[in-house]
Order: C-alpha cells, then sequence, then structure tokens
C-alpha cells in the first residue's frame, strides 16, 4: 500500500487539476472528463476546505463565490486610461487611417493586426505574484467600479496565471460578455420563473456585472476574452502579436481570430471577410479593430485626449428597420440644451425595441424633412443610440404635420435663444426645473458625488415638491421632510441621509465634475483642481490662465469662467462649503525627506515592489506619477526591461534611477 497523501497535498493536486480542466474546457474549448467527474472534484475539494480551513487559498476554485452579498462598488482610479477608439466606416478612412500612421511614423509600410470588436463591457483585470487581485469595469475611461468578486465568478478567468516567470504585477484588458446561447437559455428560465427577459445580450452582461451578490452573478452565463496586455513593451514583450501569445501562455483567453496583416489593404480583405461571417459566431461583433503590430510604434504614435492614435475601429454597416413618426417632444438637457425627439412606433432592430430616436436640433429636422407621420428608415448597428437616417417619402400619405422647435422652453416657459455660432436652442433661465433636474441626477452620479439611493425618481420628487432649487439645498434636507415623501420611509430617508453624508468627502476634482460646467468633464476637472487647489482660486482666475492648464483650452475656459463668474453659481458654492463640501484640493502632508512637486515615471519591472506599490510611496511623500515622460518629469525609474520610456528619458536628459534609488529618495 502507498503512503497516504496530506490533506494539503491532496488539496493542491485537486486544485491543479481543476483549474487545469476549467483551462481545458473554457479556454481551450477541449473538455477532458464528464461534467459529473468535474463536479465530483470541486466537490471533494469544497469539503477538504471545510475539514480544514487553514488550506483554503484566495486562488482556489472554491473561492469563485465567497463572502455575503456587498453594499456597494467602490470606485478605482485605471493606472493607464481606457480609451475608447476612434471608428471608421469604410475602406477608404481605413486607408486614411494608414496614411496618417505612415506620415507620423515616417515609414513606408506598417503591420497590423485585426481583431473582432465584440459588443460586450470593458474591464480591466490585476494580476500581483500570478494572483487575480481586481477586476474594474471600464466605467468613464478615468476611474470604473471594482467588481471583483463577480469577475471571479466567471470560469474563463483565471484566477491564478500559469506559466513560468510571471510578471511580478501585471494588468490585462478585455471584455465580458454574453453568448447568444447562453442569453437565451438565461431568458429561457427567467420567464419560466416569471421574470422579465432581457433585451439583449450585451445589456444581460453589464446588468449582471452590476449585481451586488457574486451567487446571483455565477447564475448567468458570462464569458470574456481579453486583447490587450497593459505596458506590455516594458515586460519584454514587442508586438500585439506578441502579446496575444503571451496571454495565452498565462492561461488567459485571448480574443479569437486574430489576423496579422503586412499591409492595409490585408486588413481591409479581413475587415470585409468577417463582416460577411459575423452570424457564424455565438456570440455578438459590431465591427474588427485594427491596431499597429509594433509595441514601439505605437508608443511613437500616442494617444489624442480620448484615443489612440495606433489603433482605430471598422464598424460594420448599421442594421435597420423601418416604423412611423408618431410624434415630435421636446427634451431639455442640464445645460438648458432643447433636444427634438421622435417617438415612433416600437419596432426591434439590432437587438433591442426601439420608440424613441433624438433629432438633434431643428436642422437635422429641416435636412431629413421629416414630419409627424412619416413612415421612416432608422438604423442602429453597434451604436447605443439609434437614429433616423431617411425619410420614406413614397409612403407619405395625408397630410403629415411640420414641426418646428418652440421659441419658449416647454417646461418653464422662459425665452430660448440659439448661441452664436451654435445649432442648438437653450433655455435662459436658471431655475428651469427640467434642467435643474438633469443638473441634480448628475450631481449625485456615480462619478461625480455617487449618492447612492438619488435617482431620477427622487430627483423629480424633490424639484416637484419645491424641496430642493440647487445642489446646495440637497445637504439641507431632513430626515422628516424625506420620509413624508411617497415611497420613502424612515429607512430611505436614513440612507439617503447617509449617502450624503458620506458623498461630502469626495474629492476636490469631482466636486468640480459633479458641477456640471459645460465641456468639464472628470480629466478637464482633475487637471483644474490640480493648478487651481480652490474654488476660491479657481474662480479667482482669468480665461487666459485657466486656458494655459493641460487639458483646458480657450472653450473651456471661457465656460468656466463663466460659470464661476455667476453670482447665483458661486452663492449655490458657498452652500456647498457651508455643508462640508470640499471645495479645496486636500494636500497631502509629506514625510521629512520630502518629494513634494517631483514627477516620477515608472518603466519596467522593480526587483522588490509592485508598481502600484512604488506609486503609492511616491504619492504618500508628496510627488506624483505619470505614465509618459516629458521635459517635466524629474526621475525615470527603471526596473528590468524598461522599454522606450527610457530612451526617452536619456533623449531628454531626464534623470534616471533605479529601485535603491528610489528608496533613498523615499527615506529622504
Amino acid at each position: 500500500m502507498g503512503t497516504k497523501r496530506s490533506p494539503k497535498a491532496r488539496a493542491n493536486e485537486l486544485r491543479r487539476l481543476i483549474q487545469h480542466h476549467d483551462r481545458q474546457y473554457y479556454v481551450e474549448n477541449d473538455p477532458e472528463i464528464a461534467d459529473f467527474e468535474y463536479d465530483q472534484l470541486l466537490e471533494e475539494l469544497t469539503v477538504l476546505e471545510k475539514q480544514h480551513p487553514e488550506l483554503a487559498t484566495p486562488d482556489s476554485p472554491t473561492a469563485r463565490v465567497a463572502g455575503v452579498p456587498l453594499e456597494g462598488f467602490t470606485t478605482v482610479r485605471h493606472a493607464v486610461p481606457m480609451l475608447s477608439l476612434d471608428n471608421t466606416y469604410s475602406a477608404d478612412e481605413l486607408r486614411q487611417f494608414d496614411a496618417r500612421v505612415k506620415k507620423q511614423l515616417a515609414v513606408n509600410s506598417v503591420a497590423y493586426t485585426v481583431e473582432l470588436k465584440l459588443d460586450g463591457v470593458g474591464v480591466s483585470l490585476t494580476y500581483e505574484n500570478g494572483l487575480l487581485v481586481r477586476g474594474a469595469t471600464r466605467g468613464d475611461g478615468e476611474q470604473g467600479d471594482d467588481v471583483t468578486a463577480n469577475i471571479r465568478t466567471i470560469r474563463s478567468v483565471p484566477l491564478k496565471l500559469t506559466g513560468e516567470e510571471l510578471p511580478g504585477a501585471v494588468e490585462i484588458r478585455g471584455e465580458v460578455f454574453m453568448s447568444r446561447s447562453g442569453f437565451a437559455a438565461l431568458n429561457e428560465r427567467r420567464v419560466r420563473d416569471g421574470a422579465p427577459a432581457f433585451v439583449n445580450p450585451r445589456n444581460a452582461a453589464a446588468g449582471s456585472l452590476k449585481l451586488l451578490d457574486p451567487k446571483e452573478v455565477q447564475k448567468r452565463p458570462l464569458d470574456a476574452f481579453f486583447y490587450q496586455v497593459v505596458n506590455a513593451f516594458e515586460l519584454g514583450i514587442v508586438t500585439q502579436t506578441e502579446a496575444v501569445t503571451v496571454m495565452v501562455g498565462m492561461g488567459v483567453k485571448a480574443g479569437p481570430h486574430l489576423t496579422r496583416c503586412d499591409c492595409i489593404e490585408d486588413v481591409i480583405d479581413a475587415c470585409l471577410g468577417r463582416q460577411e461571417r459575423r452570424r457564424e459566431l455565438d456570440y455578438d461583433i459590431d465591427g474588427m479593430v485594427v491596431k499597429v503590430d509594433s509595441l514601439e510604434m505605437q508608443l511613437q504614435l500616442g494617444a489624442t485626449g480620448k484615443s489612440p492614435r495606433w489603433g482605430i475601429a471598422y464598424k460594420f454597416p448599421a442594421e435597420s428597420a423601418t416604423t412611423v413618426v408618431q410624434d415630435i417632444v421636446v427634451q431639455v438637457g442640464r445645460t438648458g440644451r432643447l433636444t427634438p425627439v421622435a417617438l415612433l412606433e416600437s419596432v426591434f432592430v439590432s437587438g433591442s425595441t426601439v420608440s424613441r430616436a433624438t433629432l438633434h436640433n431643428q436642422d437635422e429636422i429641416d435636412r431629413l424633412d421629416i414630419r409627424i407621420g412619416d413612415t421612416v428608415i432608422i438604423e442602429k448597428g453597434g451604436e447605443v443610440i439609434p437614429k433616423v437616417v431617411k425619410v420614406v417619402k413614397s409612403k407619405r400619405t395625408g397630410r403629415p404635420r411640420r414641426f418646428r422647435m418652440p421659441e419658449e422652453c416647454p417646461v418653464c416657459g422662459e425665452p430660448a435663444s440659439r448661441p452664436d455660432g451654435e445649432v442648438d436652442l437653450r433655455c435662459e433661465s436658471v431655475s428651469c426645473p427640467a434642467q435643474l433636474k438633469r443638473r441634480l441626477e448628475h450631481f449625485a452620479s456615480r462619478g461625480a458625488m455617487d449618492i447612492e439611493g438619488l435617482g431620477k425618481a427622487l430627483v423629480d420628487q424633490l424639484v416637484d415638491e419645491e424641496m430642493v432649487s440647487d445642489y446646495g439645498d440637497l445637504y439641507s434636507l431632513t430626515r422628516d421632510e424625506l420620509a413624508a415623501l411617497e415611497r420613502m420611509g424612515e429607512k430611505s430617508a436614513d440612507n439617503l441621509l447617509s449617502a450624503l453624508e458620506g458623498s461630502k468627502e469626495r474629492p476636490f476634482d469631482r466636486v468640480l465634475y459633479a458641477l456640471g460646467i459645460r465641456h468639464v468633464g472628470s480629466r478637464v476637472a482633475s487637471a483644474l483642481a490640480e493648478g487651481f487647489p480652490s474654488m476660491t482660486a479657481l474662480a479667482a482666475a482669468g480665461a487666459e490662465e485657466l486656458a494655459a492648464i493641460d487639458e483646458v483650452g480657450p472653450v473651456i475656459a471661457v465656460s468656466v469662467e463663466s460659470f464661476l463668474g455667476a453670482q447665483r453659481n458661486m452663492e449655490v458654492m458657498e452652500k456647498l462649503k457651508v455643508a462640508g463640501v470640499r471645495t479645496e484640493a486636500v494636500r497631502r502632508v509629506p514625510r521629512s525627506g520630502s518629494l513634494e512637486g517631483k514627477r516620477f515615471v515608472l518603466t519596467g519591472e522593480l526587483p522588490g515592489m509592485t508598481r502600484t506599490a512604488a506609486t503609492e510611496a511616491i504619492e504618500a511623500a508628496g510627488g506624483r506619477v505619470s505614465s509618459s515622460v516629458s521635459p517635466r518629469t524629474d526621475y525615470v525609474v527603471a526596473g528590468s526591461k524598461p522599454g522606450s520610456k527610457e530612451r526617452k528619458a536619456k533623449g531628454l536628459g531626464v534623470t534616471i534611477i533605479d529601485e535603491e534609488k528610489l528608496r533613498r529618495l523615499l527615506a529622504g
């Protein structure tokens, strides 16, 4: 008889076997054992870990669903922004993209990769020492939700990377999605259980990632493909093709059907070929992604504020449907913009039922010659918002009514005007209830003040009952006032008051973004807060000073100056300040041996600390970590395989240090 294995040895063996079979089934699509045998292995490991709790490990398959439901999601900032790709819609536009790339690189030929553009939910996963430590949604590109617990339930996502010589820290990005067959089966179960069916796979996947109970997420047929290794060049990877190979070697389910092309004409052939065969796949794609294969060239090309210059999306032609315009109404946005919206006879197109479509402005209505009662063609394709593209005039009968934008706001009745150089009408009233509602919704949104429970329905009640007239009034609401509202009650009132109290701790840049100043998104708000770290300083700055800040141009500067120059708005700012909302940036207290004001760039793999740990240490000492080298960079911290940032630093004469030198600087 052989020696009986210890519980620890058996647990390790079971984990290895289950992880192997997970990869064979979910990644390789080549299962080696029956479901019953797999379930027996998992059950044995579950029992063993219950009997010996000390054997449980973070990467155990039994840990995919653990703990109690979450109370909410925390917001995390991406170390490297998750940018959106620009779109193209034709072969000629792809050729124009190729010409721009070659001109900027000063080369005659460029190799590209062509990959599937999944219609899913963008996510970013971080692994440290091979273990999954964080999963986050794309969010606004700068920051997203921490959905680690939900990501861990997806069987095709490895909890532990495989292979030798794994990097100390690595971030991969991809898409979470739901297959068509899995979506159909899920809807069948929901209908059978009396629950409403989901509209399309993408919405089902997005909604599943937002569930607060991981046990419920596990019941959803979620899958994932990954397509990017962040800072791959610094890890010694030189091409996108190689990055995909490296991911596969680490046990990551890389996006399938990647094609490497030596010229743009081959790219076009690959895009058009997949366009014809898109329905062969069991998941939705709305186009193809084209990337420069060389990562060094990608670094040279860089990015604009929103999109990388080294990649572009080829969008498939939109799917269309015919319907009837039943009416045209006007909506009022938070900046006073009046937008005409067509109310349509409901029609199913591109995966969802459409009953409304924006018409943008009077110029667009005139261009289309669209009238109430007309038969129209709408398109949706991969876009979220449907649009009217054509009026079928051959079906125009009777006397369809022309539509003209009103001269007054349809909500408050105050005059509407069209500012010089713009195509939109705007309500001029600062007390317009419709604007106030939309502004309050934005103020409370996840990326702004993140006031949980303050949704559209409650905002409408608060404004309609004249309980609030601006942001500042939110912080004067009482428990009795809130509890008296319809469908509120004391518990809901307490929860909202707690959320309002918590929102006072949001940093100054989030407060700036929450104000809804025209043209000021989250990135611009961060740049303004760094340049002018208090509301007082910002209000005192002129347009010329504001425009000198990175990310801020003349148009944004004038918008900020105008907003903070209005007496009514500054009165609201004072309300927020009195309520305890942060109207100035919190300055870090640097340690002895301060790095205050010093700018650092990290490149390569540091032997004794992760990139996250190094960043936190530098910032705690008053320094700032940037993702790119510039003449304003003080130090580049270079580890092994440092890549192009080190070369750029040498060219600019920036001081290059190693980890040991960094530690000495941190120690003062």
